[in-house]
């Protein structure tokens, strides 16, 4: 007797159906009897039969599997979005390959080294500002593409309105009675994308609009840029009275750098960021809440309506909320 496992053809042979009925009633498709469903369920549980993607794929032409392109797994953002996309692929019986290309990105045809080619029924990327020759080399590995975090005519996208998010938090601070509102942003290193360019441009558009001067201050993303750039800020004869970060990353480098300097928020400075990363409630920091955990499962939705062939490649705008807690309030006299 044969030790291998048993195989769909077994479960079509015993329960006296084709090969194809056995996937269909395996990937839980309408179109089958109950009866004959019945019968191959039967059959499937006498074997102790267990599905193998493999043996699908050949019947249905699919891998059941989604490539997910990240540039990196941190920060916080990139591993939200990822678990929006890995839950939703789930429930759709689909698993999630995902391709961490960090440095990659810099070398000439990086997307012909990553293996999707007949490894994948979708790609989608998360936040990697693809060019247009980029795209179109995606497009060689033959399945459909879904882009997060960029809007592209024609292409199907899942991005939120970064400049109306900025621009909104600005306007916040300004509704608040500042006047000095500062911004501290990126300048460079991995998480340098186009929603940087964007909310910096929403902040300046916000304060142009107000009739004040821009007052920026661009650092190196993360804590450290935030601490760095807000010793900046406060080595000015005349500080400003808020700021706002364009991650929470940055925030939270920026709060150290206040408390450390016996600096009150919101008592002198008034301080907000843009994420709504997990720790800013912990510090009662006012934010821009862009849900990445939505985002990842808009474009997993997106992506399952695609292979299924009752939705289009669409855009998927998703809202910005302001979270408003206790690191802002109005301006106040300095001490």
């Amino acid at each position: 007797m044969s030790n291998r496992p048993p195989s769909m053809r077994d479960v079509a042979r015993l329960a006296g159906v084709s090969l194809s009925t056995v996937s269909r009633v395996m990937r839980g498709v309408p179109g089958v009897s109950p009866v004959v469903r019945e019968r191959v369920q039967s059959a499937a549980d006498e074997l102790s039969y267990v599905v193998s993607r493999n043996a699908s794929g050949l019947v249905t032409g699919r891998t059941g599997r989604v490539a997910v392109i990240v540039p990196f797994l941190q920060p916080w953002f990139f591993g939200s979005v990822l678990a929006g996309i890995s839950d939703t692929l789930r429930h759709a019986d689909l698993d999630m390959l995902v391709h961490q290309v960090g440095e990659l990105r810099g070398q000439r045809g990086w997307t012909r080294s990553l293996p999707l080619r007949r490894n994948s029924d979708a790609v989608i990327t998360v936040s990697m500002d693809l060019s247009s020759e980029e795209c179109e080399r995606l497009d060689d590995v033959g399945v459909p593409l879904v882009l997060t975090g960029q809007k592209v005519p024609g292409r199907a996208c899942v991005f939120i309105d970064d400049r109306q998010g900025a621009a909104k938090a600005t306007r916040h601070l300004l509704n608040l009675g500042h006047t000095r509102v500062a911004y501290i942003g990126s300048t460079g290193g991995p998480w340098l994308s186009l929603s940087s360019r964007h909310r910096l441009e929403g902040y300046r558009a916000a304060m142009a609009d107000a009739g004040l001067p821009e007052w920026s201050v661009l650092s190196s993303p993360g804590r450290r840029g935030g601490e760095l750039a807000m010793g900046e800020l406060l080595a000015e004869h005349h500080p400003p009275t808020a700021v706002l970060t364009e991650f929470d990353d940055m925030a939270m480098g920026a709060y150290r750098t206040l408390r450390r300097s016996g600096v009150p928020v919101p008592g002198a400075i008034s301080l907000m960021g843009f994420d709504n990363h997990e720790v800013a409630s912990v510090l009662d920091l006012t934010t821009v809440d862009q849900a990445p955990r939505a985002i990842g499962t808009a474009a997993a939705e997106l992506t399952i309506g695609i292979l299924n062939e009752d939705a289009p490649h669409r855009h998927v705008e998703m809202p910005t909320q302001l979270i408003l807690r206790q690191s802002t309030s109005t301006v106040r006299e300095r001490p």
